[in-house]
């Protein structure tokens, strides 16, 4: 555990695994798009992923946190997530969210951050969006 792969893999399982690969796919689209574009979130992949207050199930409340933290790649959806993850750290995975840096679940009320902001597309639950930095929106 702590590699980039490793927590990359960690952070999508533990936002969309219901979500199938394509889901947790684009949650490490929006990880990479961070990456990438360094700020207040985070200037790589592993603090990216563990900011506060930017993935939910690295909270210390979070009720999936637990799993996240012991789930091992015997976990079909687990060893999926590390496929991807391994997949994003060499640069060959395609971005399913048309740049999106952010996102929130559906079932949920919008937050604050997405109003206004530059929605890209769904998927599944998630709806994605760009936020950029200094007033960027494309």
């Amino acid at each position: 555990m702590n590699t980039p792969v490793d927590i990359a893999a960690r952070t999508a399982w533990g936002e969309a695994r219901g979500e199938g690969s394509q889901g947790m796919q684009a949650v490490l689209n929006v990880v990479h798009n961070r990456v990438v574009q360094p700020g207040w979130w985070g200037r790589d992949v592993i603090s990216v992923c563990t900011a506060p207050a930017q993935f939910s199930c690295w909270r210390h409340q979070d009720p999936n946190r637990e799993k996240l933290l012991t789930v091992t790649a015997e976990n079909p959806q687990f060893h999926e997530a590390l496929l991807l993850a391994f997949q994003m750290e060499l640069g060959q995975l395609p971005d399913l969210t048309d740049g999106a840096d952010h996102y929130f679940d559906r079932r949920t009320a919008p937050p604050v951050w997405a109003c206004g902001r530059f929605y890209r597309k769904t998927i599944g639950h998630h709806a994605f969006y760009r936020i950029g930095l200094k007033g960027e929106g494309t």
